[in-house]
């Protein structure tokens, strides 16, 4: 069974540069390694010998690169740029080096929209990437702002996924719900808590009517939107119909959504999203290297699923997604 892991990252010396290297971040960092048994930083910056060691030691067969958060979405304009392009630049190389290894997804400068557009084509055209990664929200501002919609215009125009990633959550935020608490702050809670804030705020500021062809990837098992699902379609189809949306929000992801595995390797929750969601919009992934490769595929072979829907959700969908 061929199997690939779309939501694995990498770092540049030029993005570490931009990076605060706070105490928090030393710490989860470091106790992250201590649990997986590896060197998360020096993974991050390994595009070839022991992530390809790590990739075939429990049967990847191929890796879908990308920038770690947070990425250009916490920079100045040209920094962000200068960022993303010797990001995108690196990975173009990873991947000519590893062909059969290695695909990629764009990191984009979104604080400058119009260079965000550029290098997503660039990118595309180009450097032959299977679509586009965003790090949460741009310095404290969120995708629905339809400052940003050139990006999403451009996406369908090409058609190809954005992946919305979560990251730190918005300072506001962060400082009423984690102060004193910053270890909730991160993967364990933060994270999810932001990144569906984000997707509701785009599908009901209406951006997937806008554009309803475009495709969008959630990871961690959907941030636990299928779980919760029917309660928020039965708490806001009223409003979405009162705000002159076209569809309601199960309807936008089950036709624009895909969600990933990756750091998220509960057969309880995989079940759930695949009841909810049907098994063609399911997509594995690690998280590498913040998640273990052995980890993830153990639970990928040991689901309780017959051979074409373990198919599907190791390599079947994500084929059919970035036309591999």
């Amino acid at each position: 069974m061929r199997i690939i892991a779309i939501e694995e990252h990498i770092t540049t010396p030029l993005h570490d540069g931009h990076r605060p290297d706070t105490p928090r971040r030393r710490i989860s960092v470091g106790e992250r390694g201590k649990r997986l048994g590896h060197d998360v930083i020096a993974e991050l910056h390994d595009i070839a010998e022991t992530r390809l060691r790590a990739m075939d030691e429990v049967g990847i067969d191929l890796q879908v690169l990308s920038l770690t958060q947070p990425g250009c979405q916490s920079l100045a304009a040209a920094d962000a740029v200068a960022v993303a392009t010797d990001a995108n630049d690196r990975l173009y190389e990873a991947v000519k080096a590893n062909p059969t290894r290695f695909a990629a997804f764009a990191a984009l400068p979104t604080p400058d929209v119009g260079a965000a557009v550029r290098e997503l084509e660039r990118a595309i055209v180009k450097l032959g990437f299977k679509g586009a990664m965003i790090n949460g929200h741009t310095n404290g501002e969120f995708l629905d702002d339809r400052k940003f919609w050139p990006i999403f215009e451009a996406a369908q125009a090409l058609a190809v996924p954005i992946y919305l990633h979560p990251r730190d959550p918005h300072p506001a935020a962060a400082q009423v719900y984690f102060d004193k608490y910053e270890e909730l702050s991160a993967a364990a809670w933060g994270f999810t808590m932001d990144t569906v804030s984000h997707f509701l705020r785009m599908v009901f500021g209406g951006v997937f009517d806008a554009f309803p062809r475009l495709q969008l990837a959630l990871g961690h098992m959907g941030e636990g939107i299928p779980y919760f699902l029917h309660r928020l379609e039965d708490h806001t189809s009223l409003a979405a119909k009162r705000r002159g949306l076209k569809r309601t929000t199960a309807e936008v992801i089950h036709d624009n959504v895909s969600v990933t595995t990756s750091g998220n390797f509960s057969i309880a929750a995989l079940l759930c999203a695949v009841q909810v969601l049907g098994v063609e919009k399911v997509i594995f992934s690690v998280d590498w290297p913040y998640e273990s490769n052995r980890i993830a595929v153990d639970f990928l072979k040991h689901l309780p699923l017959g051979p074409d829907d373990l198919e599907k959700i190791a390599h079947g969908n994500v084929e059919r997604l970035l036309k591999l």
